[in-house]
């Protein structure tokens, strides 16, 4: 039997306090009198100033303000011209003509050239250096330079997805000639890159303030100035920017944004983006058992999560893609159904009485309700026979503890997938020798390894589909939501919405 809880019930049961709307009820603060500065209250750091290093979704919106993307994204998405101005990948994706801008500088004022993407994309993986990029882009074995601003990409394996991760994670253009003078640790004092803002100040988790590039060979930001305040816990993010103290922010709970929302001289949104918030799973220890997994999965509402926590803004997902990109799987569903639960864990010899027993790991503010959901999600397990512990994590030790195998059975998570294309979705989430997802088994890892090689762009896309269901149902992964974003900012500052959540600000002007 199906049921259905609202938000007050489900908070209820967990014994979740409501936060008072007469708790800083009403805003004290005028329209910011400089429109030359914006403030933005940011849920994490940047793991490093090198951003080849580590891939980390939330940081895209802070490295994209100072380093430069060979390609980049429209706000629908769709892949554009950046620093690359013409690429063709070939019809059996070994390679990859493309030509350049000559009139684009580094910060330091040293000119780009064809030798700084041979630096960023061939040299400094091939150097052992330990970098994020020598995972998505290990096919690449040269750039041949043809000419000042043309080249070739030259792949040992079909790399279908090539211009994708042009625009993507960790691809982003350092200078050689820099780096190699003032060597790792001076990089990271003092980045320089060729983006719309230059670092010129930098607190290690409490702020980053950036300067307007004049001499940026696009668009020039409306704004001079642009401060990011790194505020980790989402009530000190709502405080400030009620109290006026930041301009901007995301990643608040949703009954706060809706409450802000209604503040006299703020505007809130939810947005669905291209992010998915999923259970990573181990095929291990207490879920080696494929009976747990699965009634793991069976006994999950994710419509009441999602009325609960995101006001039914968050779509519930069975495939771990969205709506919308290639990979999704129109028509199918995987059921909620607590009675199953309990009859396959009654076949691996489970029940209330003597549980399945398994950990949890989750982030606390790092994307809207994460906790809330982590409590939710041990009070339904509980109810069928699985006892869970919660471990809280900081979202910056994913990669370390899955790389150590440290991660316990589930992890709480909130993938990315700014391209939409299915190899990013389920290919990188089940890709045993890939560090993103915590499932290692060859089962469903080898068949994800022959897409990986896979040219043609439909049959590509049909299997990953296939294999998305078929982990799914042997319970390899576990998507529960599309993610939303909450934004909260003055009604007075403008911004361009992305279809996968990036906040720029050099997109951001005053009115």
């Amino acid at each position: 039997m199906t049921f259905e809880l609202d938000r007050r019930n489900l908070l209820q049961m967990l014994g979740l306090a409501a936060v008072s709307g007469a708790v800083l009820s009403r805003a004290s603060f005028t329209y910011a009198a400089d429109t030359d500065s914006v403030s933005i209250g940011w849920p994490s750091d940047v793991p490093s100033w090198d951003p080849n290093q580590r891939f980390v979704p939330d940081a895209q919106p802070i490295f994209k303000l100072v380093f430069d993307q060979p390609l980049d994204q429209s706000p629908d998405l769709k892949l554009i011209p950046n620093l690359i101005t013409k690429w063709d990948l070939a019809a059996d994706g070994l390679s990859m003509p493309f030509e350049i801008r000559n009139d684009v500088k580094f910060h330091n004022g040293d000119p780009m050239t064809m030798e700084d993407f041979s630096y960023t994309f061939v040299d400094r993986i091939k150097s052992g250096l330990k970098l994020d990029i020598a995972n998505s882009w290990r096919n690449l074995t040269a750039i041949e330079v043809t000419s000042p601003t043309s080249g070739i990409m030259k792949f040992s394996a079909p790399t279908p997805t090539a211009p994708q991760w042009l625009a993507f994670l960790g691809s982003y253009l350092v200078p050689k000639k820099y780096m190699e003078s003032v060597g790792q640790d001076g990089f990271l004092k003092k980045p320089v890159g060729t983006g719309p803002y230059k670092l010129v100040d930098y607190q290690m988790n409490s702020r980053i303030v950036l300067q307007r590039n004049d001499d940026y060979f696009g668009a020039k930001p409306k704004i001079k100035n642009v401060t990011i305040e790194i505020i980790k816990d989402p009530s000190a993010r709502t405080a400030a920017i009620q109290s006026g103290q930041i301009d901007l922010t995301v990643n608040i709970p949703v009954r706060e944004a809706e409450r802000l929302g209604k503040v006299e001289g703020l505007t809130a949104e939810i947005n669905p983006f291209t992010r998915i918030i999923l259970l990573q799973i181990r095929n291990d220890m207490g879920f080696a058992d494929e009976n747990v997994r699965l009634a793991a999965h069976h006994a999950i509402d994710k419509a009441a999560l999602s009325k609960a926590f995101y006001g039914g803004a968050a779509v519930p997902l069975s495939v771990p893609a969205t709506p919308g990109t290639p990979g999704f799987v129109e028509g199918y569903s995987f059921k909620y159904d607590p009675a199953l639960s309990k009859e396959l864990l009654a076949k691996s010899g489970f029940s209330a009485d003597k549980p399945a027993t398994i950990t949890l790991a989750a982030t606390n503010g790092q994307f809207p309700s994460d906790f809330d959901i982590a409590r939710a999600l041990v009070q339904m397990w509980g109810k069928v026979g699985i006892k869970c512990e919660i471990q809280q994590i900081e979202y910056s030790k994913y990669f370390e503890l899955n790389r150590g195998g440290k991660l316990p059975e589930a992890t709480l998570y909130s993938f990315d997938n700014a391209t939409g294309d299915p190899e990013i979705f389920s290919g990188y989430l089940l890709n045993p020798k890939m560090p993103f997802g915590a499932w290692k088994g060859m089962e469903i890892g080898q068949k994800v390894l022959n897409l990986f090689a896979e040219p043609v762009y439909d049959k590509r896309v049909a299997g990953y589909r296939d294999l998305a269901k078929e982990a799914v149902e042997t319970g390899a992964t576990i998507p529960l939501l599309q993610s939303v974003q909450t934004l909260v900012r003055k009604k007075n500052l403008a911004y361009a919405k992305y279809g996968n959540a990036w906040i720029l600000g050099n997109t951001m002007s005053w009115s």
